[in-house]
């Protein structure tokens, strides 16, 4: 596919570079001779509803954090752990995660996550 420049936002996006390359967007604006066929309007929709994550790096006291977080290995975390972890959370992944008294919700999204970028900040500092 060619490069059409501008990385795609969400599904609506790749959707509207797919049918240009084909030609099906032509297509549908000759066959609706001119008048608007919602293409706008529903590449917009599928924007905000399949939005593609922009994950942020994690900033030097937020590795610091995490890094005595998963070095302490714990079983259980205090409510304040909980809300910084889901801070880190929110602003690496643009996320709205609350806190939740449910431990597998929070282990297997929240930590886990929050882990793997762990691990690329970590792999990359010790490269550098």
């Amino acid at each position: 596919m060619k490069n059409t420049g501008k990385p795609s936002r969400g599904l609506g996006d790749t959707i509207e570079k797919i049918t240009t390359v084909t030609g099906i967007k032509k297509a549908v604006e000759w066959l609706s001779d001119g008048k608007d066929c919602g293409c706008d309007r529903r590449r917009d929709f599928l924007n905000k509803m399949f939005p593609y994550k922009k994950v942020e790096c994690l900033l030097e006291p937020e590795y610091e954090f995490l890094n005595k977080y998963f070095i302490a290995n714990k079983n259980s975390i205090t409510q304040s752990t909980q809300r910084d972890l889901i801070n880190i959370f929110n602003r690496v992944f643009n996320e709205k995660a609350v806190p939740t008294s449910c431990s597998p919700c929070f282990k297997n999204r929240i930590h886990n996550e929050l882990k793997k970028v762990y691990e690329q900040y970590k792999s990359d500092k010790e490269q550098k």
